[in-house]
């Protein structure tokens, strides 16, 4: 009887661990905007029914999933600061960049508005007024897609923020936890649509600047150059770059809504 359980108990562990080595999986270097906004909640389950693969999210800024990708720590991107992706590509870590969808970016800030922004339609004037108003900003600072969009924004008026004094406060968070210290701080910041939209502890916050070109949003697909890194997982990453990219990964983003409001538009050419 003990020899009949021990070999019993050894086929259980022989399938167990069959069944671990049969398990697929890749791991995606993507933005907490992604994440926090709920849209991979709402995509992965989609794509791992129809082809097996989990997908395993790795929510950081851009700028932290381009590095993970150089070192070869994701198997694909979905990233978005465009002038970053095209860098990564160049310097062949990246290859296949694809557009997938976009969506935008918004000021937002205290519904008392001491810098005056409210309607306006120019982004960067709208910075300019901040700082000349010393109002309190929130920045992600944290090398992110949504980051590096500010520090354009910035450039553009002339405002040096790092020597501009208590009033600017870069954080190293991502994109909910600034709006969470925004919200307690009654101060400016900027984010992404969908993250604010999903964003509850809202307070006095309100969206006051959108609509300016400067706020478009656009995010890429690219799948890490299997040969830099050998370990990368090419085919099932590109299984779902292309599932992503195409008519049913498009639709599912189309279908991703909060309160019947659609936060990302599919662009894959």
């Amino acid at each position: 009887m003990k020899r009949l359980l021990l070999a019993a108990l050894a086929a259980l562990s022989l399938a167990a661990s069959s069944a671990v080595a049969e398990e697929r999986f890749i791991t995606l270097a993507s933005t907490t905007s992604t994440e926090q906004s709920g849209l991979f909640g709402h995509l992965l389950p989609m794509f791992k029914a129809e082809t097996g693969i989990e997908v395993r999210v790795v929510a950081v800024g851009t700028g932290q999933a381009l590095k993970l990708g150089e070192r070869g720590d994701a198997d694909a991107l979905l990233v978005h600061d465009r002038a970053g992706e095209d860098k990564f590509v160049a310097e062949g870590y990246g290859i296949d960049r694809r557009d997938v969808m976009y969506n935008d970016f918004v000021v937002v800030g205290p519904a008392a508005d001491p810098a005056g922004i409210k309607g306006g339609k120019d982004a960067a004037a709208a910075f300019g007024k901040i700082a000349a108003a010393k109002a309190p900003f929130a920045s992600r600072g944290d090398d992110s897609g949504t980051h590096r969009s500010e520090l354009r924004l910035w450039k553009k008026v002339g405002v040096d923020v790092k020597a501009g004094g208590t009033w600017y406060r870069e954080l190293g968070a991502g994109m909910g936890p600034t709006l969470n210290t925004a919200a307690g701080m009654n101060a400016y910041a900027l984010a992404d649509r969908g993250t604010w939209a999903g964003f509850k502890n809202r307070q006095s916050l309100t969206i006051l600047v959108e609509g300016d070109r400067a706020l478009f949003n656009p995010y890429g697909s690219i799948l890490v150059n299997p040969e830099k890194h050998r370990g990368v997982k090419a085919a099932d990453a590109k299984t779902w770059h292309q599932w992503l990219t195409g008519p049913k990964g498009q639709a599912a983003i189309a279908s991703f809504k909060i309160d019947g409001e659609q936060l990302f538009f599919g662009d894959a050419k």
